[in-house]
């Protein structure tokens, strides 16, 4: 037994000696994912801890409570609310997304004009770049009651009557899907694309000398080539169900009291408490149980696209 364990060792000595240059450009990558993502995690202990900051090592010297901060997101009269909004919102994002950015990688990829292809494609994706706040105040733009596009140029000279948009919630279950896209379905489209330039071009040629329409090939060879990479992107984004995008749904809205129905999410939600209560044990509990609730999703559809086609499945 000794003599196989040294063999091993001495077997697992010589492969790290064979590949020591690719583990030492492997090595400030490891450490940026150890730093940024695995040390962070030992920040959980605040979600069970009633945080007292004149405590000398407070994240530790401060006394557990248990679950007592998952509870606010529970019994708060806003619970069914800001859940019902998260969820939906996110699925709604989750199935319009990849059908809008692979109808348009689709299309970028037929133009053969390579110079408008790449100018489309930089128009779509400059909007990515914008920050929340920019885009809050594009939408003001185009939203204020006195000086908002739609109401001085679209509806006063139609006749109609100025819309108060920050006032009226069942507006912005239409506005809020509209900006997600605009600002986010470039970043989308050129994740697709990509995709699609990587397939073998014959099996377009194969599929032109059998007399397949342009319908056929994207039917037939397109979508399910780009297939896993559809599958990949949609359990991400599964994955993080429970966290919205903040920027969306404070910055857009610019917080309107008004807009809370329709506008108010788990993590606008905790901001506020946050920001009027002050407990970030109850911010950690909350962050904690979106994130468990997101890794339980990708391991459940991961499961269940495993169990339809494995070789789609992420793992």
């Amino acid at each position: 037994m000794n003599t196989e364990l040294r063999r091993k060792r001495f077997s697992f000595g010589r492969k790290v000696y064979k590949n020591r240059y690719l583990l030492l450009m492997m090595l400030p990558g490891t450490l940026y994912l150890l730093i940024n993502n695995y040390l962070p995690m030992f920040g959980t202990l605040i979600a069970f801890k009633k945080i007292d900051m004149n405590l000398h090592y407070w994240w530790l010297t401060s006394p557990w409570i248990g679950f007592d901060n998952f509870k606010f997101l529970f019994k708060t009269s806003d619970a069914w609310i800001i859940t019902r909004n998260t969820v939906l919102y996110n699925a709604l994002f989750i199935t319009i997304t990849p059908v809008i950015a692979v109808t348009f990688a689709i299309l970028l990829n037929e133009l053969r004009n390579r110079i408008a292809a790449r100018f489309y494609q930089n128009i779509m994706f400059l909007p990515y770049f914008l920050s929340a706040v920019v885009v809050g105040y594009l939408g003001y733009s185009m939203l204020s009651v006195e000086f908002g596009f739609i109401n001085t140029h679209i509806l006063e000279p139609l006749g109609m009557d100025a819309i108060a948009w920050y006032n009226e919630p069942k507006y912005w279950p239409y506005i809020l899907p509209l900006i997600y896209i605009w600002k986010n379905i470039g970043y989308s489209t050129v994740i697709y694309l990509a995709a699609i330039v990587g397939i073998d071009n014959e099996y377009y040629e194969a599929a032109l000398m059998d007399g397949a329409s342009k319908w056929r090939q994207v039917v037939s060879i397109t979508l399910p080539q780009i297939r896993p990479i559809i599958i990949i992107l949609m359990l991400m984004a599964v994955g993080h169900i429970l966290n919205a995008d903040f920027g969306l749904f404070y910055q857009v809205p610019l917080d309107s009291g008004s807009l809370y129905p329709t506008t108010n999410v788990i993590d606008t939600y905790v901001y506020r408490a946050l920001l009027s209560l002050g407990d970030i044990g109850m911010s950690s509990a909350a962050g904690l149980y979106q994130s468990a609730v997101g890794f339980v999703l990708v391991l459940t559809v991961n499961l269940i696209v495993r169990k339809v086609n494995k070789e789609s499945a992420l793992f």
